[in-house]
């Protein structure tokens, strides 16, 4: 999915294990393996007992657009699952002499949202309707206004009430819908069941039940009443289930549709299948309340884990859900990096022209540390950073901008600062919404991405967007499929009463180290007013989207 194929496995920073007790835990069965199709790559890692990985494969893919539908074919699926899988295994058997033939736990992860409707003989009724799809808009405006929850374009509903709407002939025929994960999940194991991450990005989640709202529910079969299918909505969904609980066994069929070799035996014991964005909070050890985390590089989102739910509607916020069902406010800009990142390209160029080399990695460090010596509001600069529309300031195209008035305070420091603090900008907004209008509360965001890569500037100028302490871990970004792993783990080796959060903190992350920047009150105030600046120069970026085609 668009929001959550950012993560990268970095195994260089885990404290390995004994070679030898790593073989035992392979023939043992005392790992865990997490597959994730992201949207460009289908990645498997297999963790050992210390949750560290020590084998991965990966298979590269994309998606197609046919017939006006961005999709990924069955063969596609399958094709790519089953070499993901063998490559992996391969890399068990060359790094320590062991043909895999069991796993302790499995488990499988997908972008979310999207549409996946099947009949009575199993088959699939339309070609797979991936996230990136924007061809809901009508469904999407009347169940908001029908459930009073925000349903963006992207969900599964939202396709589902779609389909009735354009009164498309498959839609009597449907047994059966899901996701791209609950798919693969029913494939290999029988059970048609969603993690409640994955299921909230399906239809709304009751934070209370971990279920699909039931009001909401009836609401919808209530106004598809008059169409007279044999189904109602509660009939064709699947069933939520909540991280920890067990989603079934990898099936005889299910082994040999994974592992092409025959070599995997069946019985595997398999955790509810999850979203990306679910594995993404799991991999940064964001799932508690009061907790959240920051992706920032091409396009930037955060989750906030909230302790109650919003007090209304906000079309800025994608309310979602945890693994183990908390409540998460989602905040999704389409921009970030991209126009910073041309600006240091063009500084490369300038230098090359004088016949330096110029080393990236330093260049990036000097201009961002520059950065840091600019005005607390960036001496009256003004810059947009939109490649591409931005919905959360009504946006639908873009165009980079950069704009000051004659006694703008002029120089490398401020510009280099402007142009970070509008990659956060449209950020802000909508955080501004959670922090400053809902008065969400939070204790820490993680954040991870290419915002971060130079020591703490990108650190400090989201601490100063958000007021709220910021921390990049040592080893951050390991992967989403080495969330859906951890997750997988969890449901096989977790204590008594023991949560998802106190798992990760005591099993997973204990003695990994962080670095963790407090807001600058002075950098704080800097960005307010920055961002009424930023708010009040839209119609500047307006008018040269109307005006430059």
């Amino acid at each position: 999915m668009f929001f959550f194929s950012y993560l990268n496995l970095n195994m260089e920073g885990f404290f390995k294990m004994d070679k030898n007790l790593i073989i035992e835990d392979i023939q043992n069965g005392k790992t865990a393996l997490g597959i994730e199709f992201g949207s460009t790559r289908i990645k498997a890692v297999l963790v050992g007992s210390d949750n560290t990985p020590i084998a991965s494969g990966a298979h590269d893919w994309e998606n197609q657009y046919v017939d006006h539908i961005w999709t990924y074919s069955l063969d596609a699926i399958w094709n790519g699952l089953q070499d993901c899988y063998s490559k992996m295994a391969e890399d068990v058997k060359n790094q320590y002499g062991v043909t895999l033939t069991t796993i302790g736990a499995l488990g499988f992860s997908a972008m979310m949202h999207g549409y996946m409707a099947f009949d009575k003989d199993n088959e699939l009724l339309v070609p797979f309707r991936t996230w990136r799809n924007t061809i809901t808009e009508e469904a999407s405006k009347k169940l908001t206004e029908v459930f009073q929850f925000n349903i963006p374009q992207r969900w599964s509903i939202a396709h589902l009430y779609q389909a009735i709407l354009n009164k498309e002939e498959h839609v009597s025929s449907i047994t059966y819908f899901t996701t791209l994960a609950g798919y693969v999940h029913w494939k290999l194991t029988g059970q048609q069941v969603l993690g409640v991450g994955e299921a909230s990005g399906m239809f709304p989640i009751d934070s209370e039940t971990k279920d699909f709202d039931q009001k909401m529910m009836e609401q919808f079969n209530d106004l598809i009443e008059g169409e007279g299918f044999s189904w109602k909505l509660d009939d064709i969904i699947p069933k939520v289930l909540s991280a920890g609980e067990n989603a079934g066994t990898l099936t005889e069929e299910g082994a040999k549709l994974l592992d092409v070799s025959g070599n995997l035996k069946a019985g595997v014991p398999v955790c509810p299948p999850e979203g990306d964005a679910g594995t993404g909070m799991t991999a940064t050890k964001s799932v508690a309340q009061r907790t959240g985390n920051v992706s920032a590089g091409t396009s930037v989102f955060a989750m906030a884990v909230l302790e109650k739910n919003l007090s209304k509607v906000h079309e800025e916020i994608d309310m979602v859900t945890t693994p183990d069902g908390s409540p998460v406010a989602m905040v999704h800009c389409n921009n970030c990096t991209s126009d910073l990142n041309a600006w240091v390209n063009l500084f490369k160029e300038f230098a090359e022209s004088f016949g330096v080399e110029v080393d990236m990695t330093k260049l990036f460090s000097v201009l961002y540390n520059k950065a840091m010596e600019g005005d607390p509001e960036c001496g009256g600069l003004l810059a947009y950073n939109y490649f591409s529309g931005e919905h959360i300031t009504g946006f639908e195209e873009g165009r980079p901008l950069f704009v000051r008035t004659p006694n703008s305070k002029f120089n490398l420091a401020n510009f280099m600062r402007v142009h970070l603090f509008t990659a956060l900008g449209a950020l802000k907004t909508g955080l501004d919404i959670l922090l400053k209008e809902e008065h969400v509360e939070l204790d820490e965001l993680m954040g991870h991405g290419g915002l971060f890569k130079t020591k703490g500037v990108g650190q400090k100028v989201m601490a100063a967007a958000v007021n709220v302490p910021v921390s990049v871990m040592e080893t951050a970004g390991e992967g989403g499929a080495w969330g859906i792993a951890l997750l997988a783990s969890y449901m096989v080796n977790k204590g008594a009463d023991e949560t998802l959060s106190q798992y990760l903190d005591d099993k997973v992350f204990a003695g990994q180290e962080s670095v963790t920047l407090s807001p600058d009150a002075k950098d704080v105030e800097g960005f307010d007013t920055f961002i009424k600046r930023y708010s009040e120069g839209l119609a500047i970026e307006r008018a040269a989207v109307d005006s430059l085609n």
